[in-house]
């Protein structure tokens, strides 16, 4: 089974306010696979071990451009971040902390949206 990272946002991932997540790739995700949820699983150093959360399964995958989230004026942006487990930051505030945090990205690039449920078997 795949692993995906919550390193950013172990603790959103953990309290249950995340069920979306953003990502650079991935395209190769469909509705019903299953990952499991990890805390970290690249540049653990030696001897590190990779903490798991638990299964997800992927409830529903699609490509956008990053900045759908400041360019709607239909609320979308604000319900995405809260489901990302940032109810207190505005979209323009969440797509610079993307955009910070991932190497290349900017407002215009295509990213993978990945609706999840916790929990799966």
């Amino acid at each position: 089974m795949r692993n995906i990272s919550f390193a950013l946002t172990t603790a959103q991932f953990l309290d249950g306010s995340k069920d979306v997540t953003r990502r650079m790739g991935w395209q190769f995700l469909r509705p019903g696979d299953t990952l499991m949820a990890v805390e970290k699983s690249q540049g653990l150093g030696k001897g590190g071990k990779i903490k798991r959360f638990g299964v997800i399964l992927v409830v529903d995958v699609r490509r956008e451009p990053l900045r759908a989230l400041t360019d709607r004026d239909d609320g979308y942006g604000f319900e995405e971040v809260r489901r990302e487990g940032f109810p207190c930051c505005s979209p323009p505030m969440f797509v610079s902390f993307f955009c910070r945090s991932h190497k290349g990205c900017t407002p215009d690039s295509v990213v993978t949206r990945i609706a999840f449920a916790r929990g799966a078997q």
